[in-house]
């Protein structure tokens, strides 16, 4: 257990207290909570590079505590009737997606693709959209769409990322080896 990993290990924490706040109206706390959770993923994230710190458990957890607080926002969100439906089922899709294919292929003993710049733009932008949408500016579910959108992108990269990573060759046959039969 290191610096980075107990950051990853608070931000499952606050969650809960996340839901709790915003189900008692209190907005602008919990979307201080979110940002909080947002800035502890980029420090622990420096830390873990800039100090070596990079583990097989942090590089699964991190995008977990992540995601799960998204999908915890993106429920809250839902319940208040400040996110479509529709939205919340394609932001669903993706983060549910990632977080079973992440965990299915660590436990099957095949390397994950840790979060590359593609994948941190995109954690940024959907702060940028939650942000909107908590505070109800204008064109604030366009700008989800089009987070959506480019997440959807993001994860086809991580996609084909993890292949090239796990890519295991097939054996040549006498067939492949130009031999005549």
């Amino acid at each position: 257990m290191n610096v980075p990993n107990l950051m990853t290990l608070a931000r499952f924490m606050l969650i809960p207290i996340y839901i709790l706040v915003f189900a008692y109206g209190a907005r602008y706390i919990a979307f201080l909570i979110i940002l909080v959770a947002g800035l502890t993923d980029i420090v622990d994230g420096y830390i873990a590079r800039r100090t070596n710190q990079i583990t097989k458990v942090g590089v699964m957890l991190d995008p977990l505590a992540d995601k799960s607080m998204m999908l915890a926002v993106m429920v809250s969100l839902l319940w208040s009737g400040d996110l479509s439906w529709s939205a919340a089922a394609a932001m669903a899709v993706r983060d549910l997606g990632m977080i079973v294919g992440s965990a299915f292929f660590h436990f099957r003993g095949l390397q994950t693709v840790p979060a590359n710049w593609m994948g941190k733009l995109t954690t940024v932008l959907l702060y940028v959209a939650i942000m909107w949408i908590f505070f109800q500016l204008p064109y604030a579910e366009m700008l989800l769409w089009g987070v959506i959108i480019f997440s959807f992108v993001t994860s086809i990269m991580y996609i084909i990322q993890f292949r090239g990573l796990n890519q295991v060759e097939a054996p040549i046959s006498s067939v492949n080896k130009g031999e005549r039969l």
